[in-house]
């Protein structure tokens, strides 16, 4: 008989959910979406939620009822070669080509970039991420205790210097909501759902749901649907916290245009209302908060992409993909926060509706019989549009990669593919995809995915 699972048991793993997934990007992106959707505050932050809070819920969901050991078992669901480089590709995204590097710009932005010579920008900038990676190099060769010791006091540390100044910002509100700047006065919702991509939570929702796994199957929880139970009650305690803190940014950053302007970018919005409210001494030590709490993101982001090319290539230790991918993030932060940022969207238009795709398929196996050509032809024909999705982000910041047959292609899409022009053509190929899939004559040779 199964014992009754306690009340601590749910929150000790939510917490440990919320320390996953609440990084730089949770931060600077909410506030700017605020500054922009200004007016049109509510539907721009609902969608935002449903990709920043809802599709991570559910990636985790899936994953625990999925009953899959890594990302790379549920990927290749798909086909083998799917989810070898769909893996290697959300790692690499999550890892040393956009979310780590990011770790070490956010504080930089915050906390520094506000009293430094523009002149001398690179070079703060080079010294700063330098120290930052060295130390987490060090500390992601052995990081289960400063892991442990971080999550205990410095996220609830940086949680209640947060909550003072949002309650401040409520209290005291720098002036009334703007007027909607650029798609967020005829599209709020639909650009707030595709903000969201940028915290890049689902994806690493698919990343980081074994840890979740293995957590609660550390606490004897073997049975599945109590896995399943205590994925989801944990999940909401996480997805609830974490959804009250990007409302209240949201808001302060839709309230904060009168007051001190606009921004290249969330990091420097958020240091301009520390600084509106505390002054310099603010902007410091929110600086020295936000530089802790993302020591604990990239140590825990290293950690788990080194552990996952370690497993894909094991006759390379561990400890030198740790340096590897500390350079490769060292080098990439030296870009700097809008670059990085800027970089980062195109390829997460072509990841995050196959990663959508993937995870409602995993949630929903169990109805079309696990059938491998359900997956294969959905995500097939996902791609086949997220790819241009994907492209025209990069063209319309790079118009030198444009392309002649991606453009004919975009034009075709355009015309005939319904919700392209709002960044959504994928739904309709997907739904097409999974029906040809489940439609298909079975031959005997094809088996069922588990």
């Amino acid at each position: 008989m199964q014992q009754k699972i306690s009340f601590s048991t749910y929150s000790i793993i939510g917490t440990m959910l919320f320390g996953m997934f609440f990084g730089a990007g949770n931060l600077i992106f909410p506030i700017q979406m605020g500054q922009l959707a200004g007016t049109n505050f509510w539907p721009a932050l609902i969608g935002f939620l449903i990709t920043a809070i809802g599709l991570p819920f559910i990636g985790i969901l899936a994953f625990g009822l999925s009953g899959s050991n890594g990302l790379r078992q549920l990927t290749s669901r798909v086909h083998p070669l799917f989810g070898v480089v769909f893996s290697v590709a959300l790692y690499l995204t999550i890892g040393p080509f956009f979310a780590i590097p990011r770790t070490a710009t956010v504080p930089f932005v915050v906390g520094f970039e506000p009293y430094i010579n523009p002149a001398h920008g690179s070079l703060y900038l080079g010294l700063f991420s330098f120290l930052f990676f060295a130390i987490v190099y060090y500390f992601s060769l052995n990081p289960a205790k400063i892991i442990d010791y971080i999550g205990k006091y410095l996220t609830p540390a940086f949680l209640v210097f947060l909550f003072i100044l949002i309650s401040i910002a409520i209290v005291k509100p720098m002036g009334p909501f703007a007027m909607p700047i650029g798609d967020y006065s005829g599209l709020a919702f639909i650009t707030g759902f595709k903000e969201g991509y940028n915290t890049m939570d689902a994806l690493a929702s698919l990343a980081f749901g074994i840890v979740v796994i293995h957590a609660i199957k550390g606490r004897g929880i073997t049975n599945p649907k109590e896995i399943a139970k205590v994925t989801w009650k944990s999940g909401l305690f996480a997805m609830a916290l974490m959804m009250l803190i990007y409302g209240l940014i949201t808001y302060m950053g839709a309230s904060s245009v009168s007051a001190i302007g606009t921004y290249d970018n969330g990091g420097l919005i958020f240091a301009a209302v520390a600084q509106h409210y505390f002054g310099s001494f603010g902007t410091i030590l929110l600086a020295i908060i936000i530089v802790l709490a993302c020591l604990k993101t990239s140590i825990g982001l290293i950690t788990a992409c080194s552990e996952f090319f370690n497993q894909l290539y094991p006759k390379i230790s561990y400890k030198l993909f740790v340096l590897v991918l500390c350079l490769m993030s060292f080098f990439i932060a030296n870009f700097g926060l809008t670059n990085i940022i800027q970089y980062a969207v195109p390829v997460l238009m072509l990841l995050y509706p196959l990663a959508i795709v993937l995870i409602i398929l995993t949630l929903c196996s169990s109805l079309f019989g696990h059938k491998q050509r359900v997956y294969a032809t959905a995500l097939f024909l996902t791609f086949c549009v997220s790819l241009l999705d994907g492209y025209s982000t990069l063209v319309d910041s790079l118009p030198s990669a444009s392309f002649n047959l991606f453009e004919s292609i975009k034009m075709f899409y355009m015309d005939y593919l319904p919700l392209y022009d709002i960044g959504l053509g994928w739904i309709l190929p997907a739904i097409v995809g999974a029906l040809i899939g489940l439609l298909w004559p079975t031959n005997s040779k094809e088996t069922a995915v588990h």
